[in-house]
C-alpha cells in the first residue's frame, strides 16, 4: 500500500505490505525505496515491511532547511515521525549505506522503539579526512555538471566485478533512475554524511542484538572497517558476501533476504 504523511512542511511518501513485527528498511544515498523492491517482496510474507523514500528521494518531498543546516539526526526524526504516523511503538530498522548512519542515529535517540537495528554494507565510523574532501569535489561536481554525470561516474564503482560484467544493465537502470534528484537534494546528503559524528558508542552500548552485512569487495563501507566493528555489540550478528561490492541487496538478493529474515524473524 501506498501512504504519504506531511512532516516538517514535506510530503513524505512510504509503502507498507504484509503484517506482524515492523521491519523498516531505509534506503541509501541516490537511491529511494524501490531500491528494497526484492526485498520488500519476500519480507512481507512473514512481517509488516515499511519503506520510505527519505526527504529528497523518490516521491517525498526535500527538507525545507539550507544544505549545510540538514543533518543526519534530521532524517532520524523523520522516521521517528513515521512510526508515530503509523502508530507503531516498537520496530527493526535496517539501513543501507546512508541508511545505515541514520539507523545509527535512530537508536541513539530513540532506543525505546527498537528491538534490533541492521547495518547493510554501511559503518559506525565517521568519515576520515580524506573521505570528506572527495564528499566537497563530488558537491562542487554536483554544481558544475550535474547529477546525473555525476552519478553515472560514481554508481558503477559500488558493484563488484562479476556484477558489473554479468548485468550491466541493471546498473545502467539505476544510473538512469537516478534522473529523479535534484542537486540540492544529493547534496543535503553530502554534506549531512560528511558532518555526522562516529556512533560506535552506539554499537558498544547496544542493548539490543546487531545484524551486519557487508560485501567482500565493497570500497564504499570496506570489510576492514565492519570487522573492527562487530565486537562492539553484546549481540552481533554478520554476514559477509563474496564477489559483492556495496549493492548486496541486488548483487546477492536470495542471500540477503536470507539473512534479513533470519535475523528479523528472532523478534516475532
Amino acid at each position: 500500500m501506498e501512504h504519504y504523511f506531511t512532516w516538517q512542511d514535506t510530503s513524505i511518501y512510504y509503502r507498507t505490505e504484509g503484517a506482524g513485527t515492523a521491519v523498516v528498511l531505509l534506503h541509501g544515498f541516490a537511491e529511494d525505496g524501490h531500491i528494497w523492491n526484492e526485498q520488500l517482496k519476500y519480507l512481507q510474507r512473514y512481517f509488516k515491511v515499511i519503506v520510505p523514500d527519505l526527504p529528497g528521494s523518490g516521491r517525498s518531498g526535500i527538507l525545507q532547511k539550507k544544505s549545510s543546516e540538514v543533518t543526519i539526526a534530521d532524517y532520524a526524526d523523520g522516521i521517528y515521525a513515521l512510526l508515530a504516523h503509523e502508530q507503531i511503538s516498537r520496530c527493526i530498522l535496517l539501513g543501507h549505506s546512508m541508511g545505515g548512519y541514520i539507523t545509527l542515529y535512530f537508536a541513539e535517540k530513540y532506543p525505546q522503539l527498537l528491538q534490533a537495528f541492521g547495518l547493510v554494507h554501511s559503518t559506525a565510523f565517521a568519515d576520515s579526512e580524506e573521505k570528506k574532501q572527495n564528499r566537497l569535489k563530488g558537491i562542487k561536481l554536483m554544481e558544475e555538471y550535474g547529477v546525473y554525470a555525476f552519478i553515472k561516474t560514481t554508481t558503477p564503482n559500488l558493484f563488484a566485478a562479476k556484477f558489473k560484467q554479468e548485468h550491466p544493465e541493471k546498473i545502467e537502470a539505476l544510473v538512469e533512475a537516478g534522473k529523479q534528484f535534484t542537486t540540492a537534494a544529493l547534496q543535503q546528503y553530502y554534506r549531512a554524511m560528511m558532518n555526522r559524528t562516529a556512533k560506535t558508542s552506539v554499537l558498544s552500548g547496544s542493548k539490543f542484538p546487531v545484524l551486519f552485512i557487508s560485501g567482500e569487495e565493497d570500497v564504499a563501507a570496506p570489510l576492514t572497517d565492519i570487522l573492527q566493528q562487530v565486537h562492539l555489540p553484546e549481540i552481533a550478528y554478520i554476514h559477509i558476501l563474496n564477489n559483492t561490492g556495496h549493492m548486496g541487496i541486488w548483487e546477492s538478493t536470495d542471500k540477503v533476504n536470507s539473512y534479513l529474515y533470519q535475523f528479523c524473524s528472532k523478534f516475532e
